[in-house]
């Protein structure tokens, strides 16, 4: 862009004035495409922060629900073990009062005989101790059956109270993954709102610019190289352009070069450079002011060759049918020159 090149601008006072002032507006807008890009890039990073968040506690509700799984198979398996106790109680206490009937029914007299009919002080100390371990063993039986009922039941208590714990966090965690979903939609409705005004302010500052270049277009003076007649601001905006979009490397340079000459040379595109390079959304660096620092600084001398090169006719030849090209990351698909894929149509 020709504004930018001083020692065309001092011979003539009055374009320098005018172009100055069509430089100041582009400015000023360019400060909102700035503040727009900051907004959108600053709402991006709180999508993507509620984003990690949401993944966080669905890892934490996936755990939450595993342990309330595992505890309420902990509580179903109290439950039997209670009920098994339970069974072997009443079992123990049925044998217990048949036996408690028995020695009613058959008085102290059986027992007594018992001991009397003892052979010998060994018989009688055993049939004695024998008598005593049957009281003995049912009311240790009956001991043992009550502690471990009432462990149980403690046990269950604690897990039921666990899993309703557990209930509780569940439900605070869901709250909360509802909270993060709807700031995730509200940011995301935001984010759209200001990549739409972003949008909107790129194309009016690239058609400010446009305008600009097209104003010092016309007080260029044209010069003539072999048989093509452009202007000297013409070769150096062509090359300012590819030295913008691809890396500094002969052919890479050319293949975006030889997509500006083809629409260039086509009906279906402003039939100059000027035109197509400030084509509204076309090229990222009329917009982002990279295209502004090289035109300030100046072309390489490679890019300056390229250009000419592609002016006066050279192509090249692998895309030489080709009118678009985008970064390889986008993943469109196409021939890839230099990290740039370069296509014929959408």
């Amino acid at each position: 862009m020709n504004i930018h090149r001083k020692k065309y601008l001092r011979s003539v006072i009055a374009l320098t004035c005018l172009c100055t002032l069509a430089f100041s507006s582009v400015t000023v807008h360019a400060s909102t495409v700035d503040d727009l890009e900051n907004s959108a890039a600053s709402k991006q990073n709180e999508i993507t922060t509620i984003n990690n968040e949401l993944v966080s506690l669905a890892e934490e509700i996936e755990g939450v629900e595993q342990q309330i799984i595992m505890t309420q198979g902990a509580i179903l398996q109290s439950q039997s073990d209670i009920e098994a106790i339970e069974k072997q109680e009443a079992s123990q206490y049925s044998a217990m009062k048949s036996r408690i009937k028995y020695l009613y029914e058959a008085g102290s007299a059986s027992f007594l005989e018992m001991l009397f009919t003892a052979e010998d002080m060994s018989d009688f100390l055993n049939k004695a101790e024998f008598i005593q371990n049957i009281s003995d063993y049912d009311r240790d039986q009956l001991t043992e059956l009550t502690n471990t009922h009432q462990q149980l039941s403690e046990e269950q208590d604690a897990l039921t109270a666990q899993q309703a714990s557990l209930s509780d966090m569940k439900v605070s965690i869901d709250e909360k993954q509802s909270n993060l979903e709807a700031q995730a939609t509200a940011a995301s409705t935001d984010l759209n709102a200001i990549q739409a005004e972003l949008t909107s302010a790129k194309e009016k500052e690239a058609a400010a610019l446009a305008a600009e270049a097209e104003k010092q277009a016309a007080s260029n003076i044209t010069q003539t190289d072999g048989n093509s007649n452009v202007s000297s601001s013409d070769v150096t905006l062509l090359a300012a352009i590819c030295q913008a979009e691809a890396y500094q490397e002969y052919d890479y340079l050319l293949a975006v070069a030889t997509v500006i000459m083809n629409r260039v040379n086509s009906s279906r595109f402003p039939n100059s450079i000027n035109g197509v390079v400030y084509a509204s959304g076309q090229f990222e660096p009329t917009w982002t002011g990279r295209l502004d620092t090289i035109l300030r600084n100046g072309p390489t001398s490679l890019s300056i060759q390229v250009a000419q090169d592609a002016i006066n006719g050279a192509r090249l030849s692998s895309v030489s049918d080709c009118y678009f090209f985008l970064t390889a990351w986008t993943g469109h698909s196409g021939i890839n020159v230099g990290g740039n894929v370069f296509f014929q149509s959408w």
